[in-house]
């Protein structure tokens, strides 16, 4: 059986895994890389951003960690950061692939009906009208990508959130649980990291709220995130600042404070040694014009 720390990390499938901008976003059709794929996609996973998969044509075979589905179009899924994917499909099938950033998943989050923590895959009847209106939805995330590509943010934040919800709907509770008790553990480190990044725990506080031992936790971090549960939280909070820089017009000390550093300098130096660049002059490099 392959480990899970030889799964390979991609950016899109093909090209090594990447960091990516805050508010990340790319669309493309599963055929655009057929010279890579030929139809067999291996089992991957993609460290720092979801993907929307939506199946129009062809069928084959779907697999999310430890679960395979025969399907035929239309059929969609949607899978995380971190969870293994992979397809084996006929030559004539095609989908659309939308990669979304877990920043930008994040803030879709509040107004999605869709847990966005475990992955789901869902396969129809064409004749299903929900399954036109995804078609449609996809088609259009599509067309704004190619005429105006990330300059077009907010309109595809927009459908993303009603294809999300879309999916959310017509797969009730059929979202698949996670299916190892490390993948388990992993996914809800990050949801506590998430609601707690801002209070500067110890990892012990971490461990006592998950009933769980620092061995376990520690390995759940690495094996699902490729970090320590510390680098988990700091990465956290950079992201949050990260996002505050660039689309508020907030002081550099308040987003420090905002994302639990009391001390300016302190978050200056935490700042600088993730990113090369002190806060002030990374903002001021993504907002100069081009």
């Amino acid at each position: 059986m392959t480990m899970r720390n030889e799964v390979p990390n991609f950016f899109v499938y093909g090209e090594p895994s990447r960091s990516l901008e805050v508010g990340f976003l790319h669309v493309e059709t599963v055929m655009e890389r057929k010279t890579l794929h030929f139809g067999h996609v291996a089992p991957h996973q993609h460290p720092l951003m979801g993907q929307i998969t939506f199946w129009f044509q062809g069928g084959g075979t779907y697999r999310i960690e430890d679960e395979t589905w025969n399907f035929s179009a239309p059929a969609i899924s949607f899978v995380p950061s971190n969870v293994v994917h992979g397809f084996d499909v006929e030559d004539t099938s095609d989908a659309i692939v939308v990669s979304v950033s877990d920043d930008m998943l994040k803030a879709l989050a509040p107004q999605v009906d869709l847990s966005l923590d475990v992955p789901i895959f869902l396969a129809g009847q064409p004749s299903n009208p929900v399954w036109s209106k995804l078609g449609a939805l996809l088609d259009m995330i599509a067309e704004e990508y190619r005429e105006r590509g990330t300059e077009s943010e907010k309109v595809l934040g927009g459908l993303i959130g009603v294809v999300l919800s879309l999916i959310g709907r017509i797969g009730g509770r059929m979202a698949l649980p996670s299916t190892s008790a490390t993948a388990s553990l992993g996914l809800a480190l990050r949801r506590e990291v998430d609601l707690h990044y801002k209070k500067d725990w110890p990892v012990g506080t971490y461990v006592e709220l998950l009933a769980t031992t620092p061995h376990l936790l520690d390995k759940a971090a690495r094996e699902i995130f490729g970090r320590s549960v510390k680098e988990l939280i700091l990465e956290r909070r950079l992201l949050e600042a990260k996002r505050l820089l660039l689309f508020t017009i907030r002081s550099v000390e308040d987003i420090g404070r905002e994302v639990g550093f009391d001390d300016p300098a302190y978050f200056s130096r935490f700042f600088r040694r993730m990113t090369d660049e002190p806060p002030a002059a990374w903002r001021r490099h993504r907002l100069e014009p081009a």
